[in-house]
């Protein structure tokens, strides 16, 4: 087994809000499940519309564990007193293809950096902590094309090794896309790979 680099990560299910009060301010956090950045930027316009009379719409998300990506936004709050509290959050949280969506009701009061800070923290603790959380594997697709006399032998391997199908075609050439765990990925490759005749990509 791979040692370098951890096969699994820890992610959210679905959805889940948590809600911060201060001297007038609210601060409602909306944490999602998100893939892509482009996932992460309808969440956004999501929230702009649902909460259109809000000042601040603060945000930071963390996809990939693979080739990890993140951003944060302040959304017009001082410099590094909502985004980057939001973004700690997640990564102390350890989690990946997260967004977190801070809305801020202004409450007439400023609360400084300091309070800023704490508010926006607070806020995603809330979230996080009515979240369900789960742990997936980090899988590479596989794709294996062949002639039909080669299908039970490939099944038999797909049965053994327990894969899971996401495609199969067996109109000319048979097609076969199979979802497999990255540290097992080089071990069934080989076990395909002697089957004579089939192509593994």
């Amino acid at each position: 087994m791979n040692m370098q680099e951890p096969d699994r990560y820890k992610t959210i299910k679905g959805s889940s809000v948590g809600y911060y009060k201060e001297k007038g301010s609210k601060f409602i956090a909306r944490v999602f499940h998100v893939e892509t950045e482009e996932e992460a930027k309808v969440f956004l316009l999501q929230m702009k519309k649902e909460y259109h009379d809000a000042r601040h719409h603060c945000y930071a998300f963390r996809i990939r564990p693979e080739n990890v990506f993140f951003r944060s936004s302040d959304d017009g709050e001082p410099s590094g007193t909502a985004g980057k509290p939001i973004l700690n959050q997640i990564l102390s949280a350890e989690l990946f293809n997260v967004m977190v969506v801070v809305t801020r009701y202004f409450g007439g009061t400023k609360l400084g950096v300091p309070g800023l800070i704490r508010a926006y923290k607070t806020a995603t603790l809330e979230a996080f902590s009515v979240a369900e959380m789960v742990t997936l594997t980090i899988t590479r697709t596989m794709t294996l094309f062949f002639d039909y006399p080669q299908m039970n032998d490939i099944m038999r391997i797909v049965k053994e090794e327990r894969l899971q199908v996401l495609k199969q075609d067996f109109t000319l050439q048979c097609e076969l896309t199979l979802n497999v765990e990255r540290n097992r990925e080089k071990d069934v490759a080989e076990k395909f790979k002697r089957i004579h005749g089939l192509t593994v990509k």
